[in-house]
């Protein structure tokens, strides 16, 4: 039988040497046997057949896999969702490691008791219970020492593995028993995933996220803000306990699939990119379980179709290619955007600037007003403008045409420019909060009047309707509040003829 099919052995071998993956059932290589050898590390190039019964599902062991990560993506990423606010990362990580020992304890201790030591049931139960244990060595050093959380999951992490790894090297060397497969617990093994699994895996997700939405009020609190949630009655350790129960839970429930190493991705990657889309939670949320779900799909549906990839490493990889383009171009914290935003910004704050120059300019001749008959303000030169902030005309130039296409200057042959009505109530305006800044500043902060000018420029951009209402209370009463207040230090004293 060996002799008859050697390209299945070779290929099981070169399989198990990479890592576990979801492979399809009685596929030919097509690299002849013969020029193949037991260090080959190639990838073939799947032919459309293979593609075709992939994408169509007709492999009853791809259906079950499929089916079975990406609920498992789903459940990662809606608890990550929480322990990523609650800036416990990590935790998962942690806690992934801590059923490392369980599982070697389980599978010795059931194997001299003469029982199946590899029975999933057995091993499940043996994570469980070191997962929880290392929970409450997390919460007691947390709790009882000066330490800090992440020195905490430091130790926890550590000092389980090691274990673990010890454990699982007395289990090789034990007489009885056969413990080859034990460390699919630690790369994972999704190809070997039943039925069973993946119904575990589902029921265990819909649990976890039934606790997320009934919980959601409860949780959202402790993420933000732990004390004012103890102060309002909630039980904030029970909170946590029910937080970390369902981290174990996914975790057990993921070993099968990526294994503990890479359990902490499936945990922290769907919600890290999440974060990059909203700032709303119940959307994050939403967000988070969606990019778990495709990431485990997409990855176990790639290693299905390239069979000498690992399924655990493809699903991480591609969440980590999701976290990349929601870094880059997610629209509410994504890198492009804020640079798109950040570039708009500084552009209106140069707008502003330069129709603020322009009213101080007309000011300082006492002509800021706007001619009845065409609607437009006395006439101001570049050459003026130049020299009060040190624009080159190129700049000035830029931010003169700027101005003039949303309708607040237009610009004359002679070389000047002039604000229009509705530029001319809009600089009106920027003066006007521009010198309530000039006043906090100068009451409170300490700031001289004479360098109080370019610190009320740093910061009049985020003046709020609040803070308007109260700086306007500490000006002189006036019969038109509209008036702008003069400046608390010189403007322009020498006024230039049109």
């Amino acid at each position: 039988m060996i002799a008859a099919r050697p390209s299945l052995v070779l290929l099981l071998l070169v399989t198990a040497t990479l890592g576990p993956s979801v492979a399809i059932a009685d596929e030919q290589p097509t690299t002849p046997t013969s020029h193949r050898s037991i260090t080959d590390r190639t990838v073939d190039w799947p032919t459309w057949q293979q593609w075709r019964r992939v994408l169509l599902l007709e492999d009853y062991n791809t259906r079950v896999v499929l089916l079975g990560t990406t609920l498992l993506g789903v459940a990662a990423g809606a608890v990550g969702n929480f322990t990523l606010l609650r800036k416990r990362a990590l935790m998962g990580d942690a806690l992934s490691h801590a059923t490392l020992p369980g599982v070697g304890l389980a599978f010795v201790c059931t194997t001299l008791a003469g029982g199946d030591g590899k029975s999933l049931p057995v091993l499940l139960a043996g994570a469980a219970i070191s997962g929880v244990l290392g929970l409450a060595a997390i919460m007691f050093i947390r709790n009882a020492t000066r330490l800090k959380e992440d020195a905490a999951l430091g130790i926890v992490l550590s000092v389980s593995f090691g274990a673990g790894i010890a454990v699982l090297g007395v289990a090789q060397q034990m007489k009885t028993g056969h413990s080859a497969g034990l460390e699919g617990f630690i790369y994972g093994k999704a190809a070997s995933m039943g039925v069973l699994d993946a119904q575990l895996i589902g029921i265990t997700g819909l649990i976890a996220a039934i606790v997320c939405m009934l919980l959601f009020k409860e949780l959202r609190l402790l993420c933000f803000d732990e004390a004012f949630a103890g102060s309002r009655g909630y039980p904030v350790v029970l909170l946590d306990v029910v937080l970390m129960v369902l981290v174990v839970t996914i975790t057990l429930v993921g070993l099968q699939a990526v294994g503990l190493i890479l359990m902490v991705a499936m945990l922290v990657i769907p919600a890290s990119a999440a974060r990059f889309w909203t700032e709303r939670m119940a959307v994050m949320a939403v967000i988070s379980a969606t990019i778990g779900a495709l990431s485990a799909l997409l990855g176990a549906g790639m290693s299905a179709v390239f069979p000498k990839l690992p399924s655990g490493a493809m699903i991480v990889l591609v969440a980590t290619a999701g976290f990349l383009l929601s870094m880059f171009f997610g629209p509410a914290r994504g890198i492009v955007m804020r640079a798109v935003r950040q570039w708009r910004m500084e552009l209106k704050v140069q707008r502003h600037h330069l129709l603020r120059a322009i009213y101080e300019l007309l000011e300082a001749r006492g002509t800021n007003q706007v001619d009845g008959a065409n609607g437009e303000s006395p006439l101001v030169r570049v050459s003026e403008l130049t020299a009060m902030r040190s624009w080159s005309s190129r700049q000035l130039g830029s931010y003169m045409r700027r101005a003039q296409s949303h309708g607040l200057v237009c610009r004359d042959d002679s070389g000047g420019v002039r604000l229009t009505r509705r530029g001319f109530k809009e600089s009106e305006k920027l003066t006007y909060d521009h010198r309530l800044w000039e006043l906090f500043l100068t009451r409170y902060a300490d700031i001289a009047p004479s360098q109080v000018d370019r610190a009320a420029d740093a910061i009049e951009h985020v003046l709020d309707a609040e803070m308007i209402a109260e700086l306007e209370s500490l000006l002189p009463q006036r019969n038109d509040k509209n008036v702008v207040p003069p400046s608390l230090h010189p403007t322009f004293a020498t006024p230039s003829s049109e």
